[in-house]
């Protein structure tokens, strides 16, 4: 059976008023058309994962977002995700109310097909085998002020390359020692809270 979990349910509550219905319903229907579906928050926003990460989905200021991780390996017969897809982040562009997703019918039937490439272990090409990248090189006094909070070391041992990358850039790039520091303690306080750097962009 799949597993719900209880920070998702407090990420829709303190959501908009106009994106909970969207948000419940599109957790509903990924449940239907994945039964054994598991929930969780990375990166600042509801993820939903079988066999690896299926889909996820986000809410902002003024309108919602929702993808999946292999869109480009479904067959999208109805070519929603590459039309709709443009103008927000997400495969079926900015939702602002229920009225903008596509069917139940249509919806469940994405999700069984993504579940299907994750059960089958289909590999998104060039993810598999990310472009070689710079070692990323994290300052000593970075990695102190990490060892001193368990939870934002935790979140930074467990970000991908590009979110360790935004902070470290962000923190390395002050142009005074002052504001440096400044900006250390407010990446150490928001790791601690398990957010990437741009989490404002996301929580809303």
């Amino acid at each position: 059976m799949g597993k719900k979990e209880k920070r998702i349910d407090a990420y829709i509550a303190k959501s908009a008023t106009f994106a909970q219905p969207i948000l419940n319903r599109l957790r509903k229907l990924v449940h239907e058309g994945c039964p054994d579906v598991e929930e969780g928050i990375k990166w600042g926003f509801p993820h939903f994962e079988y066999n690896g990460i299926l889909c996820s989905m986000a809410s902002f200021k003024h309108h919602c977002a929702f993808g999946f991780w292999k869109a480009t390996l479904l067959s999208d017969r109805r070519d929603l995700l590459s039309r709709m897809g443009k103008t927000a982040m997400g495969n079926f562009g900015q939702l602002r109310s229920v009225d903008d997703l596509p069917s139940d019918k249509i919806l469940i039937e994405y999700v069984k097909e993504a579940a299907k490439l994750n059960e089958a272990g289909v590999k998104v090409p060039g993810r598999s085998k990310p472009a070689e990248k710079k070692p990323l090189k994290v300052p000593s006094y970075f990695k102190q002020a990490l060892a001193k909070n368990r939870k934002a070391l935790n979140t930074f041992d467990e970000f991908n390359y590009s979110n360790k990358k935004d902070y470290v850039e962000w923190v390395t790039e002050a142009k005074t020692e002052e504001t440096r520091n400044n900006r250390l303690a407010t990446a150490i306080e928001w790791m601690a809270k398990g957010k990437i750097r741009n989490w404002k962009y996301v929580r809303k």
